[in-house]
């Protein structure tokens, strides 16, 4: 079985959804790992020198253009985490009587342990919150803690595609602490957010900004 379907709960079993890069994906299993000796570990390697580099093009864009520069990333990124989000949920149709929390927290399970590669320990809290810690990220070996930041854009996008489904607006969702800035693991809640709490997210967003541009000035 693998990881990302390691869930319990009976609902988990009757959410569909979309594997995202397909075509790619299916190359990959059919044609490389079953037919060649190519080492699959190289794929951490490989992605962590394209996250890397993604940090690199954010701070060299800081340093030559100041926020125009900071906004033009954060929206590119933004949109690969709104594409990727669409193309897992395209087409979904959820199951008869499943609850908003159960969306939110089945979707996160397929962010968390698809498209970011990562091992989760996920909750569902009540029917207005759930949860998530992150044991193992493959970032977290290399990132450091400022350089989180960037998920911020890519999470902006997939909480857009996620809100364009009937189940999921209104919810939003916040950091609660990070394993390169020094926890166990990074844990995440995500709830249905009144429009105040809602503005709190972009307003911590604003503040990093700030001081990632006040950085780059010192």
């Amino acid at each position: 079985m693998p990881h990302w379907d390691s869930r319990v709960e009976p609902r988990w079993k009757q959410f569909k959804f979309n594997q995202p890069y397909a075509k790619g994906l299916a190359r990959l299993k059919t044609e490389v790992l079953a037919k060649t000796d190519f080492d699959p570990a190289t794929l951490f390697q490989w992605g962590t020198m394209q996250a890397m580099a993604l940090v690199s093009v954010l701070e060299a864009s800081e340093a030559r253009f100041g926020a125009e520069g900071q906004a033009m990333v954060a929206d590119a990124v933004a949109a690969v985490g709104l594409d990727v989000g669409r193309q897992i949920l395209d087409g979904v149709e959820l199951p008869e009587g499943m609850s908003e929390a159960e969306f939110f927290s089945f979707y996160a399970t397929v962010i968390n342990t698809i498209a970011y590669a990562s091992l989760e320990d996920p909750k569902i809290d009540d029917e207005g919150k759930v949860s998530f810690h992150i044991i193992w990220c493959p970032h977290q070996d290399h990132y450091k803690a400022f350089d989180c930041r960037i998920q911020r854009y890519f999470v902006r996008g997939m909480i857009q595609a996620a809100q364009e489904h009937a189940l999921g607006k209104g919810w939003q969702v916040k950091f609660d602490s990070t394993i390169p800035a020094g926890a166990q693991t990074c844990h995440f809640t995500l709830w249905n957010a009144t429009d105040a709490e809602a503005a709190e997210w972009n307003k911590y967003t604003a503040l990093l900004e700030a001081k990632a541009l006040t950085r780059k000035r010192a």
